[in-house]
């Protein structure tokens, strides 16, 4: 017998039995009941405790502190896997054979260079200009280039446009690096792994050829296996409303590339040093938490909207700070860093309302150690994520039961009023 939900109305008398399928009801059988002459809707600002599609990808268990992608724990593909191995999972939903994941790198590294006329239109970027604008406007130019992107029903088109995508994303980020810095481009190493041409591009100099020291490759590795995929979050769900009036993927992604732009979702790993800097010294974290009670300032880097436990990627990166340090050197806010971390797992204004360290927290003293400036951060967010976008996408376009986004909105303002005309109007 199917599980249902009883609802009843007392005012009209209304009376249905909705069917509850993975704890969820169709919100449009709420349309049964009369309210007041207008169908029944749910209000739902910010999408809390709404579903909008099924997705076969990701899953997180907030309470619980769990993250899987195709199944499989998020710990276990960052001690073992290579990010474009799980990239390869993402889009497939198997983790590759090793000849699939040889060929599969092969294609990617054969995609990695960007047309030359786009290399014009980033000459035109100011200096000044933040490698996030850069990068947004590149991928979205990328349809210029590539119009069968368009053509995204056929298989073969859309692989390649995805190819496109995760190939070029780490080139156009070094560019956009590079061009902050007044250098110029490094074009991309065909022998080089995805990271390691990565950290070339960004690094490399003419008298000082940067060698990729493995352990920072590997750091970058995990650090992107971490971001590639989380979910129906905001620029997640950007990506997905895009691509539901037809557009391509590079147009699409573009969107969530400038959804992660926002402070509130893809920067918070810059507040979190902002906030370490501000503190100074592990000599007033007492202080600084004493404010965050009183209500003064913000414990940034701590509390989640999905995770009410310690952040299944916080943990990880925990460890990777380790590595990093041992060969850059230990950055001074660590100590800080790890005196906040004790607090928020031991005091109980922290613990009685489950705040506890997120991804953000650890991952900008990572990329500061490896020499990226603040803007960079969330750069660093885009290109990894570019492969989730890229399997959300694909899952979206795929999927017979998804329809052109179009939330119901509840009018607030005037009713229907005549128009005066202008000479009389006080």
């Amino acid at each position: 017998m199917a599980d249902t939900l009883l609802i009843r109305h007392p005012a009209s008398g209304a009376e249905t039995e909705l069917t509850i399928t993975d704890a969820s009801i169709r919100a449009a059988e709420l349309r049964r009941f009369n309210i007041g002459g207008e169908p029944l809707a749910t209000f739902d600002p910010g999408f809390t405790n709404t579903a909008a599609c099924h997705s076969a990808i990701t899953y997180i268990d907030g309470d619980a502190g769990v993250l899987e992608y195709r199944g499989y724990p998020i710990a276990t593909l960052a001690e073992h896997s290579t990010y474009l191995e799980v990239a390869y999972l993402l889009l497939n939903g198997e983790l590759p054979t090793a000849t699939e994941l040889t060929a599969w790198e092969d294609r990617i590294t054969t995609h990695r260079r960007v047309p030359e006329e786009l290399k014009t239109v980033l000459a035109g970027f100011p200096a000044s200009a933040h490698p996030m604008t850069i990068l947004m406007s590149s991928v979205a130019a990328f349809f210029s280039f590539y119009p069968d992107a368009r053509n995204f029903d056929d298989p073969a088109s859309r692989s390649r446009a995805i190819a496109r995508l995760i190939a070029k994303m780490p080139t156009l980020a070094a560019y956009a690096f590079r061009k902050g810095r007044g250098e110029a481009y490094v074009a991309p190493e065909d022998d080089l792994g995805y990271c390691a041409n990565f950290l070339h591009m960004l690094f490399a100099q003419p008298d000082r050829p940067y060698e990729e020291h493995q352990r920072l490759v590997r750091a970058m590795e995990v650090l992107f296996i971490l971001h590639a995929d989380h979910e129906q979050n905001c620029s997640t769900n950007a990506v997905r409303s895009v691509a539901s009036s037809g557009n391509d993927l590079f147009t699409c992604c573009s969107a969530g590339i400038g959804a992660l732009h926002g402070p509130l979702h893809g920067g918070a790993n810059e507040a979190v040093l902002k906030m370490l800097r501000e503190i100074g010294s592990v000599d007033r974290v007492g202080e600084f938490i004493e404010g965050v009670k009183a209500g003064r300032t913000r414990m940034m880097g701590f509390g989640h909207r999905v995770y009410k436990n310690y952040d299944p990627r916080a943990k990880i990166i925990k460890s990777s700070v380790e590595d990093v340090f041992e060969i850059t050197g230990v950055n001074p806010l660590l100590k800080i860093a790890l005196e906040l971390e004790r607090y928020g797992l031991d005091d109980e204004y922290f613990v009685s309302r489950r705040l506890y360290p997120n991804v953000d927290f650890y991952s900008g003293l990572i990329y500061e150690a490896l020499g990226f400036p603040p803007e960079m951060f969330t750069v660093l967010f885009a290109v990894p994520r570019a492969s989730g976008w890229a399997a959300q996408y694909q899952e979206f376009i795929t999927d017979p039961e998804q329809k052109i986004a179009r939330p119901k909105q509840i009018y607030t303002g005037h009713s229907t009023r005549d128009y005066v005309p202008i000479g009389a109007r006080g």
